[in-house]
Protein backbone atom coordinates (compact mmCIF):
# COMPACT_ATOMS: atom_id res chain seq x y z
CA UNK A 1 0.00 0.00 0.00
CA UNK A 2 1.19 3.50 -0.84
CA UNK A 3 0.27 5.99 1.90
CA UNK A 4 0.56 9.77 2.03
CA UNK A 5 0.79 11.08 5.60
CA UNK A 6 -0.18 14.74 6.08
CA UNK A 7 0.85 16.52 9.28
CA UNK A 8 1.02 20.23 9.96
CA UNK A 9 4.06 19.78 12.20
CA UNK A 10 7.04 17.46 12.11
CA UNK A 11 10.16 16.97 14.25
CA UNK A 12 11.84 18.99 15.65
CA UNK A 13 8.46 20.70 16.24
CA UNK A 14 6.71 19.95 19.53
CA UNK A 15 3.16 18.65 19.67
CA UNK A 16 1.05 15.54 19.29
CA UNK A 17 1.06 15.31 15.47
CA UNK A 18 4.85 15.70 15.44
CA UNK A 19 5.07 12.59 17.65
CA UNK A 20 2.28 10.58 16.05
CA UNK A 21 3.00 11.05 12.36
CA UNK A 22 6.67 9.88 12.35
CA UNK A 23 5.86 6.94 14.63
CA UNK A 24 3.01 5.83 12.36
CA UNK A 25 5.16 6.32 9.25
CA UNK A 26 7.87 4.09 10.75
CA UNK A 27 5.28 1.43 11.63
CA UNK A 28 3.77 1.44 8.14
CA UNK A 29 7.22 1.18 6.57
CA UNK A 30 8.12 -1.77 8.78
CA UNK A 31 4.94 -3.48 7.57
CA UNK A 32 6.06 -3.17 3.95
CA UNK A 33 4.07 -0.07 2.96
CA UNK A 34 5.46 2.85 0.97
CA UNK A 35 5.20 6.18 2.80
CA UNK A 36 5.46 9.79 1.72
CA UNK A 37 4.90 12.82 4.00
CA UNK A 38 3.70 16.37 3.44
CA UNK A 39 4.17 18.87 6.25
CA UNK A 40 5.00 22.50 6.98
CA UNK A 41 8.26 23.58 8.54
CA UNK A 42 10.52 26.54 9.19
CA UNK A 43 13.52 24.70 7.70
CA UNK A 44 14.13 21.49 5.81
CA UNK A 45 13.26 18.48 8.03
CA UNK A 46 15.96 15.96 8.87
CA UNK A 47 16.34 13.22 6.22
CA UNK A 48 14.36 10.02 6.74
CA UNK A 49 14.05 6.76 4.88
CA UNK A 50 11.09 8.16 2.94
CA UNK A 51 10.27 11.48 1.22
CA UNK A 52 9.22 14.36 3.50
CA UNK A 53 7.99 17.26 1.39
CA UNK A 54 7.41 20.57 3.12
CA UNK A 55 5.87 23.98 2.66
CA UNK A 56 7.76 26.91 4.17
CA UNK A 57 5.76 28.01 7.19
CA UNK A 58 6.93 31.62 6.80
CA UNK A 59 5.62 31.95 3.24
CA UNK A 60 2.35 33.85 2.67
CA UNK A 61 1.57 31.15 0.07
CA UNK A 62 2.11 28.25 2.49
CA UNK A 63 -1.52 27.08 2.39
CA UNK A 64 -1.60 26.94 -1.41
CA UNK A 65 1.86 25.33 -1.46
CA UNK A 66 0.83 22.67 1.06
CA UNK A 67 -2.33 21.87 -0.91
CA UNK A 68 -0.31 21.54 -4.12
CA UNK A 69 2.17 19.23 -2.38
CA UNK A 70 -0.67 17.08 -1.07
CA UNK A 71 -2.24 16.88 -4.50
CA UNK A 72 1.02 15.83 -6.15
CA UNK A 73 1.93 13.29 -3.50
CA UNK A 74 -1.63 11.95 -3.29
CA UNK A 75 -1.52 11.18 -7.01
CA UNK A 76 1.37 8.79 -6.26
CA UNK A 77 -0.43 7.24 -3.27
CA UNK A 78 -3.41 4.95 -2.84
CA UNK A 79 -4.74 6.65 0.29
CA UNK A 80 -4.19 9.88 2.23
CA UNK A 81 -3.94 9.95 6.04
CA UNK A 82 -4.19 13.37 7.70
CA UNK A 83 -3.46 14.09 11.34
CA UNK A 84 -3.72 17.87 10.91
CA UNK A 85 -3.99 20.33 7.96
CA UNK A 86 -7.26 18.50 7.33
CA UNK A 87 -8.82 21.05 4.98
CA UNK A 88 -5.72 21.16 2.80
CA UNK A 89 -5.44 17.37 2.92
CA UNK A 90 -9.09 16.98 1.93
CA UNK A 91 -8.76 19.40 -0.98
CA UNK A 92 -5.53 17.85 -2.23
CA UNK A 93 -6.92 14.33 -1.92
CA UNK A 94 -10.10 15.34 -3.77
CA UNK A 95 -8.10 16.92 -6.60
CA UNK A 96 -6.04 13.73 -6.89
CA UNK A 97 -9.18 11.57 -6.50
CA UNK A 98 -7.78 9.62 -3.58
CA UNK A 99 -9.58 8.44 -0.42
CA UNK A 100 -8.94 10.23 2.85
CA UNK A 101 -8.66 8.90 6.41
CA UNK A 102 -8.40 11.45 9.23
CA UNK A 103 -7.12 11.46 12.77
CA UNK A 104 -8.99 14.36 14.34
CA UNK A 105 -6.75 15.89 17.00
CA UNK A 106 -8.60 19.19 17.44
CA UNK A 107 -11.18 21.54 16.00
CA UNK A 108 -9.00 23.39 13.50
CA UNK A 109 -11.74 25.99 12.89
CA UNK A 110 -11.81 26.87 16.60
CA UNK A 111 -8.02 27.02 16.83
CA UNK A 112 -7.84 29.29 13.80
CA UNK A 113 -10.46 31.60 15.33
CA UNK A 114 -8.48 31.70 18.58
CA UNK A 115 -5.15 32.38 16.82
CA UNK A 116 -6.68 35.29 14.92
CA UNK A 117 -7.80 36.88 18.18
CA UNK A 118 -11.40 37.06 16.96
CA UNK A 119 -12.74 34.51 19.45
CA UNK A 120 -12.00 34.29 23.17
CA UNK A 121 -14.50 31.66 24.31
CA UNK A 122 -14.27 27.94 24.91
CA UNK A 123 -14.24 25.12 22.37
CA UNK A 124 -17.84 24.21 23.21
CA UNK A 125 -18.98 27.84 22.95
CA UNK A 126 -17.41 28.15 19.50
CA UNK A 127 -19.70 25.49 18.07
CA UNK A 128 -22.69 27.84 18.20
CA UNK A 129 -20.90 31.21 18.01
CA UNK A 130 -22.57 33.65 15.63
CA UNK A 131 -20.90 35.67 12.92
CA UNK A 132 -20.31 34.99 9.23
CA UNK A 133 -16.61 34.30 9.67
CA UNK A 134 -17.15 31.65 12.34
CA UNK A 135 -19.93 30.02 10.31
CA UNK A 136 -17.63 29.92 7.27
CA UNK A 137 -14.81 28.32 9.30
CA UNK A 138 -17.17 25.66 10.62
CA UNK A 139 -18.60 25.03 7.14
CA UNK A 140 -15.18 24.40 5.58
CA UNK A 141 -14.22 22.17 8.53
CA UNK A 142 -17.38 20.12 8.13
CA UNK A 143 -17.02 19.84 4.36
CA UNK A 144 -13.45 18.55 4.68
CA UNK A 145 -14.32 15.97 7.32
CA UNK A 146 -17.40 14.71 5.51
CA UNK A 147 -15.13 13.73 2.64
CA UNK A 148 -13.18 11.33 4.87
CA UNK A 149 -13.83 7.60 4.59
CA UNK A 150 -13.12 7.32 8.30
CA UNK A 151 -12.39 9.71 11.17
CA UNK A 152 -10.48 8.55 14.25
CA UNK A 153 -11.02 10.54 17.44
CA UNK A 154 -8.61 9.98 20.34
CA UNK A 155 -11.37 10.68 22.89
CA UNK A 156 -15.08 10.09 23.32
CA UNK A 157 -15.33 13.81 24.09
CA UNK A 158 -14.05 14.77 20.63
CA UNK A 159 -16.24 12.14 18.93
CA UNK A 160 -19.34 13.64 20.55
CA UNK A 161 -18.26 17.05 19.31
CA UNK A 162 -17.61 15.75 15.77
CA UNK A 163 -20.98 14.05 15.54
CA UNK A 164 -22.51 17.44 16.22
CA UNK A 165 -20.91 18.61 12.97
CA UNK A 166 -23.06 16.18 10.98
CA UNK A 167 -20.54 13.38 10.50
CA UNK A 168 -21.82 9.85 9.91
CA UNK A 169 -21.54 7.95 13.24
CA UNK A 170 -20.60 4.79 11.31
CA UNK A 171 -17.49 6.54 10.03
CA UNK A 172 -16.32 8.04 13.33
CA UNK A 173 -14.64 5.91 15.99
CA UNK A 174 -12.67 6.43 19.19
CA UNK A 175 -9.03 5.35 19.04
CA UNK A 176 -7.03 6.65 22.03
CA UNK A 177 -3.53 7.93 21.51
CA UNK A 178 -1.09 5.08 22.09
CA UNK A 179 1.29 4.75 24.97
CA UNK A 180 4.90 4.81 23.72
CA UNK A 181 7.16 1.82 23.91
CA UNK A 182 9.21 2.86 26.92
CA UNK A 183 12.96 2.22 26.69
CA UNK A 184 14.98 1.09 29.67
CA UNK A 185 15.39 4.26 31.72
CA UNK A 186 17.95 5.03 34.43
CA UNK A 187 16.78 5.71 38.00
CA UNK A 188 15.04 9.03 38.63
CA UNK A 189 17.97 10.59 40.49
CA UNK A 190 20.38 9.69 37.69
CA UNK A 191 18.07 11.29 35.15
CA UNK A 192 17.84 14.45 37.23
CA UNK A 193 21.62 14.70 37.36
CA UNK A 194 21.75 14.18 33.58
CA UNK A 195 19.24 17.01 33.05
CA UNK A 196 20.84 19.30 35.62
CA UNK A 197 17.65 19.39 37.71
CA UNK A 198 17.10 18.65 41.36
CA UNK A 199 14.63 19.18 44.20
CA UNK A 200 10.87 19.02 43.74
CA UNK A 201 10.36 18.82 40.01
CA UNK A 202 7.39 19.20 37.64
CA UNK A 203 7.56 18.67 33.88
CA UNK A 204 5.58 19.96 30.92
CA UNK A 205 6.09 19.07 27.26
CA UNK A 206 4.22 20.45 24.29
CA UNK A 207 3.68 23.40 22.01
CA UNK A 208 3.82 26.73 23.81
CA UNK A 209 0.56 28.21 22.54
CA UNK A 210 -2.70 29.60 23.96
CA UNK A 211 -4.29 26.16 24.36
CA UNK A 212 -1.82 25.11 27.07
CA UNK A 213 -2.47 28.17 29.30
CA UNK A 214 1.03 27.92 30.73
CA UNK A 215 0.68 31.31 32.41
CA UNK A 216 -1.71 29.54 34.80
CA UNK A 217 0.92 26.84 35.43
CA UNK A 218 3.61 29.44 36.15
CA UNK A 219 1.34 31.27 38.60
CA UNK A 220 0.56 28.00 40.38
CA UNK A 221 4.25 27.10 40.61
CA UNK A 222 5.02 30.56 42.01
CA UNK A 223 2.59 29.81 44.85
CA UNK A 224 4.30 26.52 45.82
CA UNK A 225 7.73 27.12 47.39
CA UNK A 226 10.71 25.09 46.29
CA UNK A 227 9.19 23.66 43.12
CA UNK A 228 10.83 23.79 39.69
CA UNK A 229 8.90 23.51 36.42
CA UNK A 230 10.87 22.17 33.44
CA UNK A 231 9.20 23.18 30.17
CA UNK A 232 10.09 21.22 27.03
CA UNK A 233 8.79 22.69 23.80
CA UNK A 234 8.59 25.83 21.74
CA UNK A 235 5.91 27.93 20.17
CA UNK A 236 4.46 31.40 19.68
CA UNK A 237 3.96 32.09 23.41
CA UNK A 238 7.48 31.25 24.55
CA UNK A 239 8.82 34.81 24.81
CA UNK A 240 5.72 36.03 26.67
CA UNK A 241 5.90 33.06 29.05
CA UNK A 242 9.58 33.70 29.78
CA UNK A 243 8.74 37.32 30.59
CA UNK A 244 5.85 36.20 32.82
CA UNK A 245 8.13 33.80 34.69
CA UNK A 246 10.54 36.69 35.32
CA UNK A 247 7.71 38.94 36.52
CA UNK A 248 6.65 36.21 38.97
CA UNK A 249 10.22 36.02 40.31
CA UNK A 250 10.58 32.35 39.42
CA UNK A 251 14.17 32.61 38.20
CA UNK A 252 15.67 29.12 37.86
CA UNK A 253 12.39 27.59 39.08
CA UNK A 254 11.07 27.94 35.51
CA UNK A 255 13.40 26.15 33.10
CA UNK A 256 12.65 26.57 29.39
CA UNK A 257 14.42 23.67 27.67
CA UNK A 258 13.26 24.22 24.08
CA UNK A 259 12.09 21.42 21.82
CA UNK A 260 13.23 17.93 22.76
CA UNK A 261 13.00 14.64 20.82
CA UNK A 262 10.48 12.15 22.13
CA UNK A 263 13.02 9.94 23.89
CA UNK A 264 14.35 12.92 25.88
CA UNK A 265 10.78 13.95 26.75
CA UNK A 266 10.24 10.48 28.23
CA UNK A 267 13.42 10.86 30.26
CA UNK A 268 12.26 14.27 31.49
CA UNK A 269 8.88 12.90 32.55
CA UNK A 270 10.55 9.99 34.34
CA UNK A 271 12.80 12.43 36.22
CA UNK A 272 9.85 14.51 37.43
CA UNK A 273 7.67 14.08 40.51
CA UNK A 274 4.65 14.86 38.32
CA UNK A 275 3.71 15.98 34.82
CA UNK A 276 1.80 19.26 34.72
CA UNK A 277 -0.90 20.25 32.22
CA UNK A 278 -2.77 23.53 32.65
CA UNK A 279 -4.66 23.56 29.34
CA UNK A 280 -7.86 25.50 28.69
CA UNK A 281 -8.96 22.91 26.14
CA UNK A 282 -7.63 19.53 25.09
CA UNK A 283 -8.48 16.39 23.19
CA UNK A 284 -6.43 13.44 24.46
CA UNK A 285 -2.88 14.72 24.96
CA UNK A 286 0.01 12.51 23.87
CA UNK A 287 2.15 13.88 26.68
CA UNK A 288 -0.30 12.74 29.37
CA UNK A 289 -0.06 9.17 28.08
CA UNK A 290 3.73 9.46 27.80
CA UNK A 291 4.09 10.65 31.40
CA UNK A 292 1.85 7.89 32.73
CA UNK A 293 3.69 5.27 30.65
CA UNK A 294 6.99 6.05 32.40
CA UNK A 295 5.35 5.87 35.83
CA UNK A 296 4.86 9.58 36.55
CA UNK A 297 1.51 10.87 37.86
CA UNK A 298 -0.24 13.77 36.15
CA UNK A 299 -1.70 16.96 37.61
CA UNK A 300 -4.02 18.41 34.98
CA UNK A 301 -7.02 20.52 34.27
CA UNK A 302 -10.17 18.44 33.74
CA UNK A 303 -10.75 19.44 30.11
CA UNK A 304 -11.75 17.57 26.95
CA UNK A 305 -10.65 13.96 26.94
CA UNK A 306 -8.14 14.28 29.80
CA UNK A 307 -10.53 12.71 32.37
CA UNK A 308 -10.78 9.68 30.07
CA UNK A 309 -7.14 8.81 30.86
CA UNK A 310 -6.42 10.63 34.15
CA UNK A 311 -8.63 9.51 37.02
CA UNK A 312 -8.57 11.90 39.95
CA UNK A 313 -6.98 10.28 42.97
CA UNK A 314 -5.92 7.15 41.07
CA UNK A 315 -3.15 8.06 38.62
CA UNK A 316 -3.20 11.82 38.99
CA UNK A 317 -5.11 14.85 40.22
CA UNK A 318 -7.63 16.95 38.26
CA UNK A 319 -8.57 20.60 38.78
CA UNK A 320 -10.83 23.10 36.98
CA UNK A 321 -9.26 25.07 34.11
CA UNK A 322 -8.16 28.68 34.53
CA UNK A 323 -7.75 28.46 38.31
CA UNK A 324 -4.11 28.94 39.45
CA UNK A 325 -5.06 28.62 43.12
CA UNK A 326 -6.75 25.24 42.63
CA UNK A 327 -3.78 24.05 40.59
CA UNK A 328 -1.34 25.24 43.26
CA UNK A 329 -3.35 23.43 45.95
CA UNK A 330 -3.22 20.19 43.96
CA UNK A 331 0.53 20.52 43.40
CA UNK A 332 1.18 21.17 47.09
CA UNK A 333 -1.02 18.24 48.04
CA UNK A 334 0.89 15.88 45.75
CA UNK A 335 4.38 17.11 46.55
CA UNK A 336 3.86 17.28 50.32
CA UNK A 337 2.38 13.79 50.60
CA UNK A 338 4.98 11.11 49.82
CA UNK A 339 2.47 8.28 50.23
CA UNK A 340 0.00 9.87 47.81
CA UNK A 341 2.69 10.60 45.22
CA UNK A 342 4.04 7.05 45.43
CA UNK A 343 0.56 5.53 45.16
CA UNK A 344 -0.34 7.59 42.11
CA UNK A 345 3.05 6.80 40.56
CA UNK A 346 2.59 3.05 41.04
CA UNK A 347 -0.78 3.23 39.26
CA UNK A 348 0.45 5.40 36.38
CA UNK A 349 2.00 2.86 33.98
CA UNK A 350 -0.65 0.14 34.55
CA UNK A 351 -3.38 2.68 33.75
CA UNK A 352 -2.18 2.97 30.13
CA UNK A 353 -0.94 -0.59 29.67
CA UNK A 354 -3.86 -1.33 27.35
CA UNK A 355 -2.89 1.45 24.92
CA UNK A 356 -0.14 -0.41 23.08
CA UNK A 357 1.27 1.50 20.12
CA UNK A 358 1.38 -1.53 17.82
CA UNK A 359 -2.32 -2.32 18.28
CA UNK A 360 -3.30 1.32 17.71
CA UNK A 361 -1.25 1.63 14.53
CA UNK A 362 -2.51 -1.72 13.25
CA UNK A 363 -6.07 -0.41 13.57
CA UNK A 364 -5.14 2.66 11.51
CA UNK A 365 -3.44 0.49 8.89
CA UNK A 366 -6.56 -1.67 8.68
CA UNK A 367 -8.71 1.38 7.92
CA UNK A 368 -6.20 2.68 5.38
CA UNK A 369 -6.27 -0.65 3.57
CA UNK A 370 -10.06 -0.62 3.57
CA UNK A 371 -10.18 2.92 2.17
CA UNK A 372 -7.57 2.17 -0.50
CA UNK A 373 -9.52 -0.88 -1.66
CA UNK A 374 -12.90 0.86 -1.80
Amino acid sequence: MRVLVVSGIWPPDSGGPASHAPALAAFLRERGNDVEVVTTASAAPEPTGYPVRWADRSSPLRHARATALVRGAAARAEVVYATSMIRRAALGAALARRPLVVKLVSDEAFERARRSGRFEGTLDEFQSAGGARFRALRATRDAALRRARHVFCPSAYLRRLALGWGLDPERVSVLPNPAPEVPQLPPREELRAELGLDGRLLAFAGRLGPQKSLAVALEAVAAVPGVTLAIAGDGPDRAALERHAQELGLGERARFLGGLPRERVLRLFRAADAALLSSSWENFPHTVVEALAVGTPVVSTAVGGVPEVVTDGENGLLVPPGDPAALADALARLLDDDALRERLGRAAAPSVAGLAEEATFARIEEELLRAAAA
